[in-house]
């Protein structure tokens, strides 16, 4: 997996972060595209300031060839049937869908260049779950589902289409909800395997499905959620 060139999109903290820091040390060549440069000055990475709800993707920034294309922003925006509102639900789908096709498109030639490339995306639990006061976040996940299979199969053999669907996960974007020990645990309470994800348990798999490892794997979406999904324990 060594001496590729891989390009992450949201790659500054959390999930994204240890996916760079993985790719990073297996010596492979990493562009990140973000909003701030985070926490990437202790890698090897190139980072370039995009807002993947409305920048573009200079064709400059990226490598002639890419295998694999990471793509993690998202939000947690909650709230009730009563007090979401149309803005909310159009920032998070500008967000999670309209930005992941903008940055597929525009790393696209590239990643077929390479002759076999991997694209990543990430969903949620709640989209399966019905989880109360979910709604806006779990339709633009559910339509980030719809998207991996449909990009899997037209562009199939050329590149791979999968896509991560976590439960809560220790992360900054999840800060609010975990603000405590004791949020961690009663989270962690909620799951067959009785803890919240970590960044590890996730960067783990998506650097899994961007390696030479799942070549036989394209259009699934993986169930990362401690049980949550398939588990009555």
């Amino acid at each position: 997996m060594s001496n590729k060139n891989y390009v992450v999109v949201g790659g500054s903290y959390g999930i994204g972060l240890e996916i760079v820091r993985r790719l990073d040390a297996s010596k492979n060549h990493v562009t990140v595209l973000s909003r701030t440069a985070g926490e990437l000055a202790h890698t090897g990475a190139k980072h370039f300031e995009f807002d993947a709800t409305q920048g573009e993707v200079e064709p400059e920034w990226l490598p002639e060839k890419i295998h694999g294309l990471a793509f993690c922003p998202g939000s947690i925006n909650l709230g009730s049937i009563r007090s979401i509102k149309p803005e909310t639900m159009l920032a998070d789908y500008q967000l999670n869908v309209i930005g992941a096709v903008r940055c597929l498109q525009a790393c696209l030639p590239a990643m077929k260049r390479s002759g076999s490339a991997s694209m990543v995306m990430f969903s949620t639990v709640a989209v399966t779950q019905g989880l109360p006061m979910h709604g806006s976040v779990a339709a633009a996940k559910g339509a980030i589902e719809g998207m991996t299979r449909s990009f899997a199969a037209e562009l199939a053999p050329a590149v791979r289409v999968n896509c991560i669907a976590p439960s809560i996960t220790d992360t900054p974007l999840a800060e609010k909800l975990l603000s405590s020990d004791q949020k961690k645990a009663a989270m962690g309470e909620r799951h067959p395997l009785k803890r919240i994800g970590s960044v590890d348990d996730i960067a783990s798999i998506a650097e899994f499905l961007l390696g030479d490892q799942s070549t036989w794997i394209t259009g699934q979406i993986i169930h990362a959620d401690g049980g949550m999904s398939t588990l009555r324990v």
